[in-house]
């Protein structure tokens, strides 16, 4: 609404009755035993400690330990108990608690279906009631309980509630936050009896609970960006945030129209991104009977992807390029998918290129322009691994080096990861919390590295685990402390907590990072439990300084999440961070208003929340997929994806190297870095220069190539006889800065590509512009 815009008397209604209604916060989890309740109990004693009414009822703590001892403290009021089947169910006392009249009441099962002749027929609707009364609820819902989700989860993994809700509940809510439970840790569960008997069968596959899991993440993910575009249209931010993909397909009523939505469909189900097509049509003429034909085609294609599609008015094929931009920045598109002519240098200059024109007006925009298919016709480009094999003969025996190989992986150390959106959401308290859990099992388990950050909680939750003394490191003209890797080799625990995992140690350490120190502790067979936040992830950090301004310098390769045997979520809500902030549990008072304007800001915490949600959902996609992996799935028309990217010596290389990295990883891509030096003899600048891009391509898994040609002439030539031997699919280029008058007397690269490298596709990477506005008519 504008900031002086009167209300009218409906509005002022509304906005009153909000003011009198209680909150709904849903605590959601992909199956029963996450610890949904024990999160929620826990909650409940926190708003208590603040002062306020707090009453649970209806609760089921399964009898675990932990769970009910998060009940000292709260008081109860008690439920209706009955029996259904043979199991004992507890409906809510509505008119007991309305007379209470406490501000939150706990609850679980959002799901439970009430007893004939009961005030309502459904829990939900009781909650409501109570609402409305003023009373605030939290409650709790598996993921598989969501009548949308339910029934894609059951085709996948043959699990089905009884009973459920619909899944616009969650839009009830006022908060929606996640518990994150690695499949790892649900079946240590189901194992140690801690489930008891009422765990569904199929729970004790490891991929259902990747299913389950991953179906939590993106669900809750959609509605972060729900809120996410809502804040970011208040403040009048417009174009992408980063935080999502959204790829929009142009494509024609032609013959090649499918192929660009096969391609852009391919691209998006890769990325996990949302899909548009739209096509131009001339208003008032009709369609020919073959662009009738073609239109049913691809009207088919586009719902059998679940895309969304329209058509736009074009009355001048001119203002094609500029509808097509501004389509986009209004759907906050990320990559537009397109072809492009063949036409020769003179043709394009003359006649002009829609591509070409595409291309100087887009911003913040990604531009993929097709591989020409005309030669290739019904070919498919599989995201397989490279060297993928079917799985080794029983009867194989193995070779001294294969033995060698899985030695030193059985000796290996297992790495768990607790992973957050940014500072604060209690990724360390986590972390203690477990160690004392394995404490308790007789594990010998110590601390290499703490940073309580002088939190209270945090502090608490050391218990009676031992701390290995720090190294203490002469630096300047002051000792400084680090984590002493080699006091904890010798000491070798079973398992060992190491906080702050992108730290950087001081200079004059054993080695330059803590990650690094990390993998000499797996190496020495000590399992590590890490903390790391979201934007310290490598392939991240241009996505990071796009969202939030901030470009985080601390770093950690993604290899590391990929190498863990477990990564879990610690998901809080922006309101309950920002409240964590105001208390002063995670900065210092004098440091809380400096924090809550600048990185703590709430559309940042938004946006990293929904970065760390989607990235985590990929992670279990990735290890879902590798599980289930056919290497026979390829078949006889189908050819890996090649990724090459150039770059030259700006300050954009990084960027389309974290970009490459990031495609190749989700196409399962061989990918190269290019740089090709022409003229003197590289500079001692230059040389440090390349050697960070090398650094960081390797790091990051690529291979870099360096190359010298002679003359300028012959960049182009190079460039595109290298790709071709490496049989390169895709190409991955920045955006051409040069005047447009300059392109009449020299060909820039991209433009020599575009017309000589039609048999690949091409990927040009924009540059982004925190001031983007709409192309001018």
């Amino acid at each position: 609404m504008a900031p002086y815009k009167r209300k009218t008397p409906d509005e002022i209604l509304e906005s009153i009755s909000r003011l009198q209604r209680g909150r709904l916060k849903i605590i959601i989890g992909s199956v029963s035993g996450s610890g949904k309740t024990y999160h929620m109990l826990q909650e409940g004693r926190q708003l208590k400690q603040q002062g306020i009414d707090v009453v649970y009822s209806a609760v089921s703590t399964m009898k675990r330990a932990e769970t009910v001892q998060q009940l000292q403290d709260l008081e109860s009021v008690p439920s209706i108990h009955w029996w259904r089947d043979g199991i004992e169910q507890k409906d809510l006392p509505v008119e007991v608690l309305l007379e209470r009249n406490p501000e939150v009441l706990l609850v679980d099962g959002l799901a439970h279906r009430n007893r004939k002749g009961a005030r309502f027929r459904t829990r939900l609707e009781d909650i409501r009631f109570l609402m409305n009364n003023g009373i605030s609820v939290i409650t709790t819902v598996n993921v598989y309980e969501l009548e949308g989700a339910g029934e894609a989860i059951f085709q996948k993994t043959g699990i089905r509630s009884e009973v459920t809700v619909p899944l616009d509940t969650l839009e009830l809510a006022d908060e929606v936050r996640l518990i994150d439970v690695s499949p790892e840790t649900i079946l240590t569960r189901i194992e140690e009896g801690v489930l008891g008997q009422s765990a569904h069968p199929a729970l004790s596959r490891r991929g259902n609970l990747a299913v389950l899991r991953e179906a939590a993440l993106r669900l809750v993910a959609e509605g972060v960006n729900e809120s996410l575009e809502k804040h970011r249209d208040e403040n009048g931010l417009i174009g992408p945030s980063g935080a999502i993909e959204r790829i929009l397909v142009s494509a024609q009523y032609h013959w090649n129209g499918s192929l660009y939505v096969r391609r852009g469909q391919q691209i998006a189900k890769r990325l996990n991104g949302e899909l548009m097509v739209v096509t131009f049509v001339k208003p008032g003429k009709p369609l020919s009977k073959e662009q009738i034909t073609f239109k049913q085609s691809i009207t088919k294609l586009v719902k059998r992807v679940d895309a969304r599609f329209e058509e736009l008015p074009l009355i001048n094929i001119r203002q094609m390029p500029t509808l097509l931009v501004r389509y986009a920045i209004r759907n906050k598109v990320t990559r537009i998918v397109m072809g492009h002519s063949n036409k020769s240098r003179w043709q394009e200059k003359w006649q002009g290129s829609i591509a070409n024109r595409v291309l100087r007006k887009t911003r913040n925009i990604d531009v993929f322009l097709m591989a020409d298919r005309a030669e290739r016709e019904g070919e498919r480009i599989l995201p397989i691994k490279p060297g993928a094999k079917s799985p080794e003969e029983p009867f194989h025996r193995l070779t001294r080096q294969e033995m060698q190989k899985k030695i030193e992986k059985i000796r290996h150390g297992t790495l768990k990861v607790y992973i957050g959106a940014s500072p604060g959401v209690g990724k360390t308290y986590k972390m203690l919390q477990e160690g004392n859990l394995l404490l308790n099992k007789g594990i010998d388990v110590m601390i290499g590295l703490l940073e309580t950050h002088g939190r209270k909680e945090t502090q608490e939750q050391i218990g009676r685990l031992p701390v290995i003394p720090r190294a203490k490191i002469a630096y300047t003209s002051a000792v400084l402390e680090e984590m002493d890797t080699e006091a904890i080799i010798a000491r070798h625990p079973e398992v060992v907590l190491v906080d702050e995992l992108a730290h950087t140690n001081v200079p004059g350490s054993r080695n330059r990072k803590r990650y690094e120190d990390v993998i000499n502790l797996l190496e020495n067979g000590i399992s590590v439990i890490t903390t790391v936040n979201v934007q310290h992830l490598e392939s991240l950090n241009d996505a990071v300084a796009q969202l939030t301004g901030v470009r985080v310098r601390e770093t950690v390769p993604d290899a590391i999440l990929k190498m863990a045997n477990e990564v879990e979520l610690i998901d809080v809500t922006p309101q309950m961070l920002q409240e964590r902030m105001r208390e002063g549990k995670i900065y210092a008072a004098d440091k809380v208003n400096q924090a809550l304007e600048s990185f703590f800001k709430i559309g940042n915490l938004i946006a990293l929340r929904e970065l760390a949600l989607r990235e985590i959902a990929d992670d279990v996609d990735e290890r879902l997929e590798a599980w289930d992996r056919d290497s026979a799935f390829r078949g006889a028309w189908s050819r890996q994806e090649v990724i090459f990217v150039c770059v030259d010596m700006d300050a954009r290389a990084e960027r389309l190297i974290r970009r490459g990295f990031r495609i190749a990883h989700r196409l399962k891509a061989e990918w190269y870095v290019h740089y090709v030096h022409c003229g003197a003899e590289l500079t001692q600048e230059k040389r440090k220069r390349l050697d960070a891009l090398r650094l960081l391509t390797e790091r990051l898994g690529g291979n870099m190539e360096i190359t010298e040609v002679k003359g300028r002439v012959d960049i182009n030539r190079q460039l595109l006889g290298r790709m071709n031997a490496l049989h390169t699919t895709q190409l991955i280029i920045g955006q051409s800065r040069k005047p447009l008058w300059l392109s009449w007397f020299k060909e820039s690269l991209v433009h020599y590509l575009l017309r000589n490298a039609r048999h690949m596709d091409m990927l040009i990477v924009a540059d982004f512009d925190p001031n983007v506005t709409e192309p001018a008519r």
